[in-house]
């Protein structure tokens, strides 16, 4: 069992929260970072990290969702980017052809946690929710963070069974989220009397 005491710092809590719709790559993959523009005419491209920028060339190769690898050669900051060049983009028509690709590692590159009270956020997505009550109220289907903190995203339950499309965002704190029990799959929930809610069908 874990309990939110001291949260996970923000690149653990980032390094995982996947967007990809492949989801045989979420079991296996940690979304790294999102390539952008070309940067020049000599193969430079703006990367956004998701997580510590100085990492993202740690982990040696990274792949993108059609298992094509990226070898970083060079990377400086730019504000809240990156500037990146990568083995064998030369050129600006090769680097626009990169425009939205995003970057994955392999998961067993990632280090090991050894602290009780961090954890990956991808470890989250499709936990239960219950209540203090011990009600179950649905399942965690997204860890976002809007820029004002890391929030859980949450399906909640149908009166005959299943996911609702209906979806509420919760604040991924120590009193909103006392208990995570992953023996048991499930987070243990206090949320605040109001919250905001979503219908995916919208």
């Amino acid at each position: 069992m874990v309990t939110t005491g001291s949260l996970c710092c923000p690149f653990l809590l980032e390094l995982c929260n996947l967007t990809s719709s492949d989801p045989e790559l979420k079991k296996q993959a940690i979304l790294l970072a999102k390539i952008g523009a070309p940067h020049g005419i000599k193969g430079e491209v703006r990367v956004k990290p998701f997580g510590d920028p100085a990492m993202l060339n740690q982990y040696g190769k990274l792949h993108d969702t059609k298992g094509n690898t990226y070898k970083i050669t060079r990377m400086r900051s730019q504000k809240t980017m990156l500037v990146v060049k990568f083995e064998g983009i030369n050129t600006r028509e090769q680097s626009e052809a990169l425009n939205g690709v995003e970057l994955f590692v392999a998961r067993e590159k990632l280090p090991e946690i050894e602290d009780d009270d961090e954890f990956y956020v991808q470890d989250l997505i499709g936990l239960d929710v219950l209540s203090v009550a011990g009600e179950h109220m649905g399942a965690v289907v997204a860890a976002p963070n809007f820029g004002a903190g890391d929030m859980l995203e949450i399906a909640s339950m149908k009166e005959g069974g299943g996911l609702s499309s209906t979806t509420w965002y919760l604040p991924f704190t120590r009193e909103a989220v006392p208990e995570i029990d992953f023996a048991k799959s499930a987070i243990t929930i206090n949320p605040p009397v109001e919250v905001s809610e979503r219908d995916e069908s919208e």
